[in-house]
Parts: structure tokens; C-alpha cells; sequence
């Protein structure tokens, strides 16, 4: 497969659509695409007038694609629509599927001109993962998750990590660049999570089977499948399948099954990895022996990139550090509070953290020391979310952490805490879990509450207390 036959497949489509076959433009800008270029720079290389008129004209095409294939198609799942188009047309003649979102260019991808990295089979669903426009400083990361797959072949991996701090991009980014490497990869989120019965039976469809009447028996051809061929599946959104009001990881009654299932993948022979991602941890993460070598996890902190600030058109570099700083380096505040600067402060970091210094009353410290984090309508209602899954003994050891704004001792915290031994223990692991409370060793053992969390606390403090009845 190589480009003239990717040119010959969508021609078809357009000459189907419009009775007419692509002009030199269209051509232009797919050859682009496929390599992944922007539209500057097939521009510049194909000598066409601007970045501008090739936006406009690739969205004349994406427009006839998407009415043809009754699905919307714009740059950023251009290639990876069409590969899945290609893919089908080729898995029908018994063909060997391709990949286009590669990130070398198409000419040079290992499926197209290297035999031995063939695949036989492949079922590719990433119907339901995110597409990728910018990927920011998570290489240590991608090696870590490589080496976990690839070298170990850990059977179960969970990604974990705060609410907006980027997990789903970061697994995606791997899967984008491994695409190669598996027969399967099955994507599926859980932000309305499925019963296990119907996930397996998704699962099993996916990969053409044919339909079982027993779970029992959807299992055993799932598993017999993980065992003939490579597969990676993942499930995101996991924390949807535990109950809110509860310590960490409670599964709901409805899907208590899934503690089983994932059991069984790390204790069954086979040769394929499954990817959990999650905001809370869950019993199999706590009680995994790291001598099994069949599971480990991947927790995401906070980015420290200034070329994000940067494409957000966010102005003072000087003060770029100053608000990662501020707001943990999470992606989601990043992006919530950069529109509220952009639209009141025209941008300016520097006027946003000045006027916040201000209200703080002094200007005697320096600025990211006494800068307090604004909490925007976004951020409040994610942390209303979180706030509300936590157990009535976490939202206790919440607000008494809320009160303060540098880490303290176990023996500080729990000091008027009206808690048992065990509740305290119990709880402060279980936001441990959750990623709201970190650990830092010093001379004695401290703890600290996200200081982006503790702000909307104390916000909201009256609120939460009248709604918790604490």
C-alpha cells in the first residue's frame, strides 16, 4: 500500500460524491495530511497561496468525504477515518490492514515496506479514543509505559492520576505510536460504563466472533483470543464503575463482576495487555505483589512544558512557570483558567497574577508565594463532581486539611478530628488514592492537600458543609 493507492481509494469516494475525480489541489493536501504536514507547510512545499486557502479547501474536501461516508471527517481524524475506510476494504479481500497515523511519513511506515512487521490479523476500534492535535513532555512516561508492555509484558497496567491532568492523551499518544505492534486494540470509555456481560460481548463482536449465550463462554473465547493474538484493550473512565459516597475503589453492586475479570486477566496465561485508566485506585492496584511482574501502575503528575502557555496564546513568558506553578501543572485548569485570562486580562499572565496578589493583601513575598488560584465556573463544577464521590470520613479529613495552607504531620491532622483510628487511617489513604492528598517525607511524615482543591474548599466552604451535614 502507498500513497497512489491512498489517492485511488478516496478519488473514488469524491468521483461517487461529486461525478468528478480530485484536482492537484486535493491531491496536494492529502499527500500532506498522510505525512502529517500542516497547512503551512503543504503550502510552502506545493506552492499554493497561503495556509489560509488550504484550510479552506481541505474543508471542501473533509465536507464531501463526511457526506459520502455519512460521518463527520475534519483534520484531525482525517487519517485515521480514511485508514479505518482502506482497512475494511482490504480486511474483505483478506489483506493485511494499514496504519496512516503514523508519526513518520507514510512512505517509510514499517507495515508498508517491511514484510516481517506484517501483521496477519488486526481489528482496530478507536472509535471511541480522542484525537491528538498537540502532545506535550511525557516522554519519561511513554518510555515507562513502553517498557511495561514491550519488555515486561505486564497482563494489566492502570494509568491513574487527578481529574484533568491527562491520562486519556497520554495512553492515546502511546497507542498511536504502536498502532503496528498489536492485532487488536480495542478503545472503550466508561463515562456510561457497560456490564461486563455487554462489554465482552463488544469486545468479542469487535474481533468478528461469533455471539455466545454465557458469560462463561464469552470469557473463555475472549481469553483464547488474548492468548492466539496480541491484543491491547483499554477502559477508560474506570472510576465510574465504584461508588460514590464510599472510601476508594468500592465497585457497585452492577459491576462487582468486573473485580473478577480483572483478576482473571492477571492471572491467566496470555500474551496481550489491557490499560486501565482511572481517577482512583481499586483493591487489585492496592494489593498487587510487585514480584508477580503481571501488573503495576503509571500515576501522571502535573506537566512543567511552557510550550503549552504558549499555544494557548498566553502572554509573559516570564510569568509561564508562575501559573503552571499555581495550578499544579494540570491541563484541564490550564486550559479553564487561560480562557478567563485571555478574555479579561487580553492575556496578560502578568495583570492576572498582579490583581490576584493584590487581593491577598501584601506584596511582600514574591508572586508564587502568596498568588492564590482563581476557581472558574469549570474547575468548580469538576470539583463539585469529585467532592461529592468522596466518603463522608474523606470530606471530614478534607476540611480539616482545607484549613491549612502548608503540609502538616499525621498527629496535626488528626488532632480534633472526631474519627477512630481506623476511619483516620482508612480515609486519609483513601484520598491518597484518589490523588487530592500527597505524602511528603520530611523529618516526620507530611501531608498536603492540591492547593487548587483546598482554594475551591474554602470557597465553598459554608456550602459543603450545610450539603455533607458535616
Amino acid at each position: 500500500m502507498n500513497i497512489t493507492e491512498v489517492l485511488h481509494t478516496i478519488d473514488e469516494l469524491v468521483k461517487k460524491k461529486t461525478g468528478e475525480h480530485l484536482d492537484d489541489l486535493q491531491k496536494s493536501i492529502i499527500t500532506g495530511l498522510c505525512n502529517k504536514q500542516t497547512y503551512d507547510q503543504i503550502a510552502s512545499e506545493f506552492g499554493y497561496k497561503s495556509a489560509n486557502y488550504i484550510g479552506d479547501e481541505s474543508r471542501k474536501l473533509f465536507e464531501i468525504l463526511s457526506e459520502e461516508l455519512e460521518e463527520d471527517i475534519n483534520k484531525s481524524n482525517f487519517c485515521w477515518t480514511i485508514e479505518r475506510v482502506i482497512n475494511s476494504q482490504l480486511t474483505n479481500f483478506g489483506n493485511t490492514n494499514i496504519n496512516l497515523c503514523s508519526s513518520c511519513e507514510l512512505a517509510n511506515h514499517p507495515l508498508i515496506n517491511n514484510q516481517e512487521t506484517k501483521v496477519k490479523y488486526s481489528h482496530h476500534d478507536l472509535t471511541l479514543a480522542p484525537q491528538i492535535t498537540k502532545f506535550y513532555n511525557r516522554e519519561t512516561e511513554l518510555k515507562k509505559l513502553n517498557n511495561y508492555i514491550f519488555n515486561q509484558n505486564l497482563k494489566l497496567i492502570f494509568v491513574l492520576g487527578l481529574s484533568g491532568i491527562g491520562k486519556t492523551y497520554f495512553v492515546k499518544r502511546f497507542v498511536d505510536l504502536n498502532l503496528d505492534k498489536f492485532e487488536v486494540i480495542i478503545w472503550k470509555n466508561f463515562k456510561f460504563p457497560l456490564s461486563l456481560d455487554l462489554l465482552i460481548s463488544d469486545l468479542l463482536n469487535t474481533c468478528q466472533q461469533q455471539p455466545q449465550e454465557t458469560l462463561q463462554a464469552k470469557l473463555k473465547l475472549l481469553f483464547d483470543i488474548f492468548t492466539q493474538k496480541r491484543c491491547l484493550i483499554i477502559l477508560d473512565n474506570i472510576e465510574n464503575i465504584f461508588i460514590s459516597g464510599q472510601l476508594a475503589g468500592q465497585y457497585k453492586q452492577e459491576y462487582k463482576d468486573y473485580q473478577n475479570f480483572f483478576t482473571r486477566i492477571i492471572e491467566t496465561q496470555h500474551q496481550s495487555n489491557i490499560i486501565l485508566i482511572s481517577q482512583e485506585e481499586c483493591a487489585e492496584m492496592r494489593c498487587f505483589d510487585e514480584d508477580l511482574s503481571v501488573i503495576n501502575c503509571l500515576k501522571l503528575s502535573g506537566l512543567n512544558d511552557v510550550e503549552f502557555m504558549k499555544n494557548m496564546g498566553l502572554k509573559d513568558e516570564e510569568s509561564y512557570l508562575t501559573l503552571i506553578n499555581l495550578y499544579e501543572g494540570n491541563p484541564f485548569y490550564f486550559k479553564s483558567i487561560a480562557h478567563s485570562i485571555k478574555n479579561i486580562y487580553d492575556g496578560h499572565i502578568a495583570e492576572f497574577l498582579t490583581e490576584n496578589k493584590d487581593n491577598c493583601g501584601t506584596g511582600i513575598l514574591p508572586v508564587n508565594q502568596i498568588n492564590l488560584p482563581v476557581i472558574t465556573t469549570q474547575i468548580q463544577s469538576n470539583f463539585q463532581l469529585l467532592f461529592d464521590k468522596l466518603s463522608p470520613i474523606e470530606q471530614k479529613i478534607i476540611l480539616k486539611l482545607s484549613k491549612f495552607d502548608q503540609p502538616i504531620s499525621r498527629e496535626e491532622l488528626k488532632e480534633n478530628l472526631e474519627l477512630s483510628s481506623t476511619d483516620f487511617i482508612n480515609g486519609l489513604q483513601s484520598l491518597q488514592q484518589r490523588y487530592l492528598v500527597t505524602k511528603i517525607k520530611q523529618d516526620k511524615i507530611m501531608f498536603n492537600l492540591s492547593p487548587v482543591f483546598r482554594e475551591y474548599v474554602k470557597l465553598n466552604l459554608l456550602s459543603i458543609v450545610k450539603l455533607s451535614n458535616i
